[in-house]
Protein backbone atom coordinates (compact mmCIF):
# COMPACT_ATOMS: atom_id res chain seq x y z
CA UNK A 1 0.00 0.00 0.00
CA UNK A 2 1.60 3.44 -0.76
CA UNK A 3 2.05 5.85 1.68
CA UNK A 4 2.30 9.71 1.77
CA UNK A 5 5.91 9.72 1.83
CA UNK A 6 5.70 7.51 -1.71
CA UNK A 7 3.80 9.98 -2.86
CA UNK A 8 5.99 12.79 -2.09
CA UNK A 9 8.76 10.79 -3.42
CA UNK A 10 6.85 10.72 -6.76
CA UNK A 11 5.60 14.22 -7.12
CA UNK A 12 9.31 16.00 -5.99
CA UNK A 13 7.69 17.23 -2.61
CA UNK A 14 7.57 17.53 0.82
CA UNK A 15 4.95 15.18 2.97
CA UNK A 16 3.82 18.37 4.40
CA UNK A 17 3.03 19.82 0.90
CA UNK A 18 1.59 16.04 0.73
CA UNK A 19 -0.97 16.57 3.07
CA UNK A 20 -1.79 20.06 2.61
CA UNK A 21 -2.74 19.84 -0.89
CA UNK A 22 -4.88 16.65 -0.59
CA UNK A 23 -6.85 18.62 2.50
CA UNK A 24 -7.30 21.06 -0.41
CA UNK A 25 -5.31 23.97 1.44
CA UNK A 26 -5.20 27.13 -0.73
CA UNK A 27 -1.80 27.75 0.69
CA UNK A 28 -0.20 24.98 -1.89
CA UNK A 29 0.90 26.14 -5.31
CA UNK A 30 -2.04 24.55 -8.08
CA UNK A 31 1.21 23.39 -9.68
CA UNK A 32 2.25 21.68 -7.09
CA UNK A 33 -1.66 20.78 -5.99
CA UNK A 34 -1.64 19.24 -9.06
CA UNK A 35 1.11 17.09 -9.23
CA UNK A 36 0.62 15.77 -5.97
CA UNK A 37 -3.10 14.67 -7.08
CA UNK A 38 -1.31 13.02 -10.17
CA UNK A 39 1.47 11.29 -8.04
CA UNK A 40 -1.51 9.95 -5.76
CA UNK A 41 -3.64 8.73 -8.18
CA UNK A 42 -1.01 6.91 -10.01
CA UNK A 43 0.13 5.04 -6.86
CA UNK A 44 -3.58 4.34 -5.42
CA UNK A 45 -2.93 6.31 -2.59
CA UNK A 46 -5.56 6.70 -0.22
CA UNK A 47 -5.64 8.85 2.74
CA UNK A 48 -6.03 7.61 6.47
CA UNK A 49 -9.58 8.80 7.17
CA UNK A 50 -10.00 8.53 10.42
CA UNK A 51 -6.50 10.90 10.78
CA UNK A 52 -7.63 12.47 8.05
CA UNK A 53 -11.32 13.56 10.02
CA UNK A 54 -9.22 14.46 13.23
CA UNK A 55 -7.51 17.07 11.38
CA UNK A 56 -10.52 18.54 9.04
CA UNK A 57 -12.79 18.42 12.65
CA UNK A 58 -9.70 20.23 15.03
CA UNK A 59 -12.13 22.09 16.55
CA UNK A 60 -14.97 19.10 17.57
CA UNK A 61 -12.33 16.37 18.74
CA UNK A 62 -11.57 16.80 22.73
CA UNK A 63 -8.83 14.25 23.71
CA UNK A 64 -8.98 12.66 27.43
CA UNK A 65 -6.29 10.98 28.98
CA UNK A 66 -6.54 9.45 32.00
CA UNK A 67 -4.38 7.10 33.85
CA UNK A 68 -5.71 3.34 34.35
CA UNK A 69 -8.87 3.14 31.48
CA UNK A 70 -9.29 -0.20 33.69
CA UNK A 71 -10.03 1.37 36.41
CA UNK A 72 -14.05 1.52 36.54
CA UNK A 73 -13.34 5.29 38.38
CA UNK A 74 -11.88 6.42 35.31
CA UNK A 75 -14.16 4.25 33.10
CA UNK A 76 -17.08 6.54 34.17
CA UNK A 77 -14.90 9.98 34.20
CA UNK A 78 -15.02 9.02 30.56
CA UNK A 79 -18.28 8.08 30.04
CA UNK A 80 -19.63 11.47 31.89
CA UNK A 81 -16.99 13.26 29.09
CA UNK A 82 -18.66 11.46 26.28
CA UNK A 83 -22.36 12.05 27.38
CA UNK A 84 -21.50 15.99 27.39
CA UNK A 85 -19.00 15.93 24.38
CA UNK A 86 -21.62 13.97 21.88
CA UNK A 87 -24.58 16.26 22.69
CA UNK A 88 -22.86 19.22 22.33
CA UNK A 89 -21.45 17.88 18.60
CA UNK A 90 -17.93 17.06 20.19
CA UNK A 91 -16.00 13.86 19.78
CA UNK A 92 -13.50 12.30 22.17
CA UNK A 93 -9.87 10.73 21.51
CA UNK A 94 -9.54 8.19 25.16
CA UNK A 95 -5.65 8.31 25.73
CA UNK A 96 -4.50 6.12 28.50
CA UNK A 97 -1.09 6.72 30.35
CA UNK A 98 -0.40 4.21 33.03
CA UNK A 99 0.83 7.26 35.40
CA UNK A 100 3.78 7.46 33.41
CA UNK A 101 4.77 10.89 32.61
CA UNK A 102 6.49 9.92 29.31
CA UNK A 103 3.42 8.80 28.10
CA UNK A 104 1.74 11.42 29.17
CA UNK A 105 3.91 13.51 27.14
CA UNK A 106 3.27 11.43 24.12
CA UNK A 107 -0.50 11.65 24.45
CA UNK A 108 -0.26 15.55 24.58
CA UNK A 109 2.08 15.65 21.55
CA UNK A 110 -0.34 14.05 19.60
CA UNK A 111 -3.04 16.23 20.96
CA UNK A 112 -1.26 18.92 19.85
CA UNK A 113 -0.35 18.00 16.40
CA UNK A 114 -3.68 16.94 15.81
CA UNK A 115 -5.29 20.41 16.98
CA UNK A 116 -7.90 19.03 19.56
CA UNK A 117 -10.13 21.67 20.41
CA UNK A 118 -8.64 21.14 24.26
CA UNK A 119 -7.58 18.21 26.88
CA UNK A 120 -9.42 16.70 29.93
CA UNK A 121 -6.39 15.64 31.74
CA UNK A 122 -5.48 13.26 34.99
CA UNK A 123 -2.25 14.08 35.62
CA UNK A 124 0.62 12.43 36.53
CA UNK A 125 1.43 15.13 38.68
CA UNK A 126 5.37 14.41 37.31
CA UNK A 127 6.48 16.09 34.06
CA UNK A 128 5.69 19.13 32.11
CA UNK A 129 2.41 18.47 30.26
CA UNK A 130 0.43 21.29 31.55
CA UNK A 131 3.12 23.80 31.16
CA UNK A 132 3.49 22.40 26.89
CA UNK A 133 -0.49 22.81 26.40
CA UNK A 134 -0.70 26.21 28.19
CA UNK A 135 2.31 27.41 25.55
CA UNK A 136 0.39 25.78 22.84
CA UNK A 137 -3.01 28.05 24.08
CA UNK A 138 -5.01 24.38 24.26
CA UNK A 139 -7.74 24.57 26.79
CA UNK A 140 -7.49 22.60 29.19
CA UNK A 141 -9.12 21.02 32.39
CA UNK A 142 -7.26 18.97 35.16
CA UNK A 143 -9.81 15.75 36.88
CA UNK A 144 -8.88 13.73 39.90
CA UNK A 145 -6.00 15.38 40.61
CA UNK A 146 -4.78 19.69 40.04
CA UNK A 147 -1.97 20.34 37.01
CA UNK A 148 1.37 20.38 38.99
CA UNK A 149 3.28 23.65 38.91
CA UNK A 150 0.40 24.94 36.19
CA UNK A 151 -2.86 27.08 37.00
CA UNK A 152 -5.37 25.72 35.98
CA UNK A 153 -9.69 23.84 35.51
CA UNK A 154 -9.84 21.48 38.35
CA UNK A 155 -12.66 18.99 38.86
CA UNK A 156 -11.47 17.16 42.29
CA UNK A 157 -12.89 14.98 45.18
CA UNK A 158 -12.73 15.94 48.84
CA UNK A 159 -10.62 12.36 49.38
CA UNK A 160 -9.24 13.72 52.41
CA UNK A 161 -12.13 14.31 54.49
CA UNK A 162 -13.45 11.11 53.00
CA UNK A 163 -10.49 8.85 54.04
CA UNK A 164 -11.17 10.30 57.81
CA UNK A 165 -14.67 9.65 57.58
CA UNK A 166 -13.91 6.33 56.33
CA UNK A 167 -11.27 5.96 59.22
CA UNK A 168 -13.32 7.17 61.91
CA UNK A 169 -16.41 4.66 60.67
CA UNK A 170 -13.94 1.64 61.05
CA UNK A 171 -12.89 3.06 64.76
CA UNK A 172 -16.95 3.15 65.13
CA UNK A 173 -16.82 -0.38 64.67
CA UNK A 174 -14.57 -1.46 67.14
CA UNK A 175 -11.74 -1.44 65.21
CA UNK A 176 -8.08 0.11 66.88
CA UNK A 177 -5.66 -1.43 64.49
CA UNK A 178 -6.06 0.02 61.47
CA UNK A 179 -4.02 0.07 58.58
CA UNK A 180 -3.93 2.38 55.24
CA UNK A 181 -2.80 0.68 51.81
CA UNK A 182 -2.24 3.93 49.84
CA UNK A 183 -0.84 4.93 46.53
CA UNK A 184 2.59 6.03 45.09
CA UNK A 185 4.22 9.05 46.97
CA UNK A 186 4.02 12.07 45.06
CA UNK A 187 0.38 10.90 43.89
CA UNK A 188 -2.02 13.83 45.46
CA UNK A 189 -4.90 11.60 45.08
CA UNK A 190 -2.66 8.79 47.41
CA UNK A 191 -1.08 11.53 50.06
CA UNK A 192 -4.78 12.82 50.11
CA UNK A 193 -6.09 9.46 51.49
CA UNK A 194 -3.07 9.27 53.84
CA UNK A 195 -3.36 12.32 55.28
CA UNK A 196 -7.11 11.48 55.82
CA UNK A 197 -6.42 8.45 57.37
CA UNK A 198 -4.17 10.01 60.09
CA UNK A 199 -6.36 12.79 60.26
CA UNK A 200 -9.20 10.06 61.60
CA UNK A 201 -6.51 8.64 63.94
CA UNK A 202 -5.47 11.55 65.17
CA UNK A 203 -9.66 12.33 65.84
CA UNK A 204 -10.09 8.76 67.09
CA UNK A 205 -6.96 9.81 69.74
CA UNK A 206 -5.33 6.80 68.01
CA UNK A 207 -1.91 6.15 67.65
CA UNK A 208 -0.53 6.20 63.94
CA UNK A 209 2.46 3.83 63.02
CA UNK A 210 4.44 3.55 60.36
CA UNK A 211 4.28 -0.43 60.67
CA UNK A 212 0.45 0.19 59.27
CA UNK A 213 1.14 1.89 56.46
CA UNK A 214 1.71 0.48 52.86
CA UNK A 215 2.32 2.18 49.37
CA UNK A 216 1.64 0.15 46.06
CA UNK A 217 0.76 1.27 42.29
CA UNK A 218 -2.84 1.53 42.10
CA UNK A 219 -3.49 -1.53 40.68
CA UNK A 220 -4.05 -5.17 41.85
CA UNK A 221 -0.86 -6.70 41.67
CA UNK A 222 1.64 -3.95 43.23
CA UNK A 223 -1.58 -4.13 46.30
CA UNK A 224 -1.64 -8.14 46.68
CA UNK A 225 2.34 -7.53 47.34
CA UNK A 226 1.82 -4.79 49.79
CA UNK A 227 -1.11 -6.37 51.43
CA UNK A 228 0.98 -9.59 51.94
CA UNK A 229 3.63 -7.91 53.49
CA UNK A 230 1.03 -5.91 55.88
CA UNK A 231 -1.27 -8.78 56.86
CA UNK A 232 1.75 -11.20 57.76
CA UNK A 233 3.60 -8.96 60.84
CA UNK A 234 3.85 -9.84 64.01
CA UNK A 235 1.28 -7.58 65.26
CA UNK A 236 -1.76 -7.79 62.55
CA UNK A 237 -4.05 -4.89 62.08
CA UNK A 238 -7.42 -5.76 62.40
CA UNK A 239 -8.98 -3.44 59.53
CA UNK A 240 -7.62 -1.87 56.52
CA UNK A 241 -8.19 1.49 53.86
CA UNK A 242 -7.30 0.64 50.55
CA UNK A 243 -6.96 3.42 48.39
CA UNK A 244 -9.11 2.60 45.48
CA UNK A 245 -11.13 -0.99 43.86
CA UNK A 246 -8.26 -1.94 41.77
CA UNK A 247 -6.13 -1.98 44.73
CA UNK A 248 -8.97 -3.91 46.86
CA UNK A 249 -8.71 -7.10 44.34
CA UNK A 250 -5.21 -7.66 45.50
CA UNK A 251 -5.95 -7.00 48.73
CA UNK A 252 -9.06 -9.03 48.67
CA UNK A 253 -7.48 -11.84 47.07
CA UNK A 254 -4.29 -11.74 50.03
CA UNK A 255 -7.20 -12.37 52.65
CA UNK A 256 -8.43 -15.04 50.92
CA UNK A 257 -4.88 -16.76 50.53
CA UNK A 258 -4.25 -15.78 54.17
CA UNK A 259 -7.73 -17.43 55.39
CA UNK A 260 -8.90 -13.98 56.55
CA UNK A 261 -12.30 -13.33 56.39
CA UNK A 262 -13.28 -9.48 55.63
CA UNK A 263 -16.21 -8.60 58.10
CA UNK A 264 -15.41 -10.90 60.42
CA UNK A 265 -11.92 -11.40 60.74
CA UNK A 266 -10.39 -8.17 59.32
CA UNK A 267 -12.55 -5.01 58.48
CA UNK A 268 -11.89 -3.69 54.81
CA UNK A 269 -13.00 -0.39 53.10
CA UNK A 270 -12.25 0.29 50.15
CA UNK A 271 -12.27 3.76 48.13
CA UNK A 272 -14.77 3.45 44.84
CA UNK A 273 -18.04 1.80 44.10
CA UNK A 274 -17.47 -0.73 41.72
CA UNK A 275 -19.95 -3.09 40.33
CA UNK A 276 -18.70 -6.31 41.45
CA UNK A 277 -18.64 -4.62 45.24
CA UNK A 278 -22.06 -5.85 46.15
CA UNK A 279 -21.27 -8.92 44.86
CA UNK A 280 -18.92 -10.18 47.61
CA UNK A 281 -19.63 -11.98 50.79
CA UNK A 282 -19.73 -10.07 52.87
CA UNK A 283 -20.10 -6.57 50.51
CA UNK A 284 -17.66 -4.64 50.58
CA UNK A 285 -17.73 -1.71 52.43
CA UNK A 286 -16.64 1.66 49.69
CA UNK A 287 -15.66 5.44 50.02
CA UNK A 288 -18.17 6.24 46.55
CA UNK A 289 -16.94 9.29 44.69
CA UNK A 290 -18.90 10.99 41.56
CA UNK A 291 -16.43 9.72 38.94
CA UNK A 292 -19.36 10.16 36.58
CA UNK A 293 -20.59 13.62 38.23
CA UNK A 294 -16.49 14.24 37.60
CA UNK A 295 -16.57 13.77 33.98
CA UNK A 296 -19.53 15.93 33.50
CA UNK A 297 -18.42 18.73 35.33
CA UNK A 298 -14.87 18.83 33.80
CA UNK A 299 -16.24 18.14 29.86
CA UNK A 300 -18.51 21.37 30.58
CA UNK A 301 -16.06 23.53 31.52
CA UNK A 302 -13.83 22.70 28.76
CA UNK A 303 -16.77 23.10 26.17
CA UNK A 304 -17.25 26.74 28.23
CA UNK A 305 -13.63 27.49 27.83
CA UNK A 306 -13.22 26.63 24.23
CA UNK A 307 -16.45 28.70 23.50
CA UNK A 308 -15.06 31.37 25.59
CA UNK A 309 -17.82 31.54 28.16
CA UNK A 310 -15.70 30.81 30.89
CA UNK A 311 -12.57 32.75 31.44
CA UNK A 312 -11.78 33.04 34.93
CA UNK A 313 -9.93 29.72 36.42
CA UNK A 314 -11.94 27.35 39.03
CA UNK A 315 -11.28 24.10 41.00
CA UNK A 316 -14.81 22.63 41.46
CA UNK A 317 -15.06 20.19 44.54
CA UNK A 318 -16.95 17.11 44.59
CA UNK A 319 -17.75 15.70 47.67
CA UNK A 320 -17.61 11.19 48.49
CA UNK A 321 -19.71 9.49 50.68
CA UNK A 322 -19.16 5.91 52.53
CA UNK A 323 -21.19 3.62 51.44
CA UNK A 324 -21.37 0.99 55.00
CA UNK A 325 -21.74 -3.32 54.28
CA UNK A 326 -20.75 -5.86 55.56
CA UNK A 327 -16.83 -6.13 55.38
CA UNK A 328 -16.70 -3.23 57.84
CA UNK A 329 -19.36 -4.30 59.72
CA UNK A 330 -18.75 -6.39 62.68
CA UNK A 331 -21.26 -9.19 63.38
Amino acid sequence: MATISDVATRAGVSTATVSRALNGKSTVDPALAERVLAAAAELGYRPNGPARNLRKQETAVLALIISDVENPFFTAIARGVEDVAHAAGYSVVLCNSDDEPDKEREYVDVALQERVAGVLLSPTGRGDSAELLSRNNTPVVAVDRPLPNSAGDTVLVDTRLAAKEATLHLVEQGYRRIACLTGPSGVLTADDRLAGYRDGLRAAKLPASAALVRRSEFKAPGAKQAARSLLTQDELPDAVLVANSMMAVGVLETCAELGLRPGRDIGVVAFDDAPWTTLLDPPLTVVAQPAYDMGVVAAQLLLDRISGEHTDMSTTTLSAHLVARGSSTRP
